[in-house]
């Protein structure tokens, strides 16, 4: 089930993605493997029009994508570009460069898809209107991030403020000096006792 989904998935950003199926059609009838590390694996191999296909073939497959199954979380969250720089690439150099360039670049195109079931025009403005809500909510919590920062600093203070780092680094190495000195003395004294 995992593995038709994300077939589906990847076949539909490929659909709108002409430049990646050109990058995939010289690869038609390769095969390659992404391997959640240590218990998913998607066997796919290349289609002649650039799209995937499900593969279940008793070879190793020609390329292996490893990544890590604690990293899917980022995958889902920044992107595919984002959870790439985390891939191990494993196999045929060429079809392993072409496979990683497709889906460092893969884009999903939300308005296009939006577009087709409420019109352009209204799927452009819920595309920015969504892009304005999510950019409000996180200066929001950089807002609130700074008030907490601040009230920690300042109010209550659990946390020591930037400005205040230099004058307290040169006090803790004051203070380790004196504490040396201090044991030196001690042992001086316990010699001669």
């Amino acid at each position: 089930m995992i593995s038709s989904l994300f077939l589906s998935a990847a076949n539909h950003l490929l659909s709108q993605a002409g430049w990646a199926r050109q990058r995939l059609t010289p690869h038609a009838g390769r095969t390659a493997r992404l391997a959640f590390a240590p218990a998913l694996e998607i066997d796919f191999s290349i289609t002649a029009d650039g799209h995937l296909a499900e593969w279940s073939g008793g070879d190793a497959p020609e390329v292996t994508l490893r990544l890590a199954i604690a990293d899917l979380p980022r995958l889902l969250a920044d992107g595919l570009e984002s959870a790439m720089r985390h891939v191990r690439i494993e196999g045929n150099a060429e079809f392993a460069e072409a496979l990683g360039f497709v889906f460092r670049h893969l884009h999903w195109d939300a308005e296009e898809d939006l577009a087709r079931i409420v019109g352009d025009i209204a799927a452009h403005r819920l595309i920015e209107g969504g892009r304005h809500v999510i950019g409000e909510g996180r200066r929001s919590l950089e807002r609130a991030g700074g008030s907490v920062a601040e009230y920690l600093t300042e109010e209550s203070p659990v946390l020591v403020a930037r400005k205040a780092l230099p004058a307290l680094a040169d006090e803790v190495v004051t203070l380790r000096d004196g504490v040396a000195r201090l044991d030196k003395r001690v042992a001086r004294l316990e010699r001669r006792c």
